[in-house]
């Protein structure tokens, strides 16, 4: 203990003489400063070569994005051209059975077999369009709906409800919730009754 107490005190005396000739006396553990200036080149090229690193992930993000954008803007140029291909490939065989039901029309003198072959035809496309959404609005026998029913003439009539579909000239279609077309129809009206109905032209 005696030992370290002097070396502490010489220690101490040696500082302060130093200061008596007017020098600082040199911090423990402050690097030197010549030192420091040798390896600033060293430490400079090693930030140089991080910069660089970090400069080429850069390109090689950009490149990549870019490629992604390339890919999207491809598959969605794809996905419009070819979006209807399902429904295209669904309907091509009512085609074929049309095609069969009119190579028939010539050699058969069976008509009422011709017309059914027709109906079963018609059931295919209504079936493969009930598959996508699609389905008929029904119309006869049920109140007139401007929303849905378009009002092409006014029937008198006693035997039908007034404002109620009588027959239809052409059939209306919705898909899923829109209204694709409307039921083109007769509405009856009472007998020396004039009445204009709204016609259901405003598509959803």
């Amino acid at each position: 203990m005696k030992k370290k107490a002097d070396t502490g005190k010489k220690e101490h005396e040696k500082v302060t003489e130093l200061k008596e000739q007017g020098e600082q006396p040199l911090e423990a553990g402050k690097p030197d400063q010549a030192q420091a200036d040798q390896d600033l080149p060293a430490r400079l090229l090693e930030k140089e070569k991080e910069a660089k690193e970090n400069y080429e992930k850069y390109l090689r993000s950009v490149a990549e994005l870019e490629n992604y954008k390339k890919f999207a803007a491809k598959e969605r140029a794809d996905l419009i051209r070819y979006n209807n291909e399902n429904i295209i490939r669904d309907i091509l065989p009512i085609l074929d059975s049309l095609d069969r039901a009119l190579d028939l029309e010539g050699t058969s003198k069976d008509v009422k077999a011709f017309m059914e072959g027709l109906r079963m035809i018609q059931e295919q496309l209504l079936a493969r369009l009930e598959k996508y959404g699609v389905r008929r609005i029904e119309a006869v026998g049920k109140e007139f709906d401007p929303n849905i029913h378009e009002a092409l003439m006014q029937v008198e009539s006693d035997e039908h409800e007034e404002n109620h579909v009588i027959s239809e000239f052409e059939k209306g279609y919705i898909l899923n919730d829109r209204l694709l077309k409307p039921a083109k129809v007769s509405v009856a009206k009472r007998p020396g009754e004039e009445k204009e109905f709204e016609k259901g032209n405003d598509q959803k």
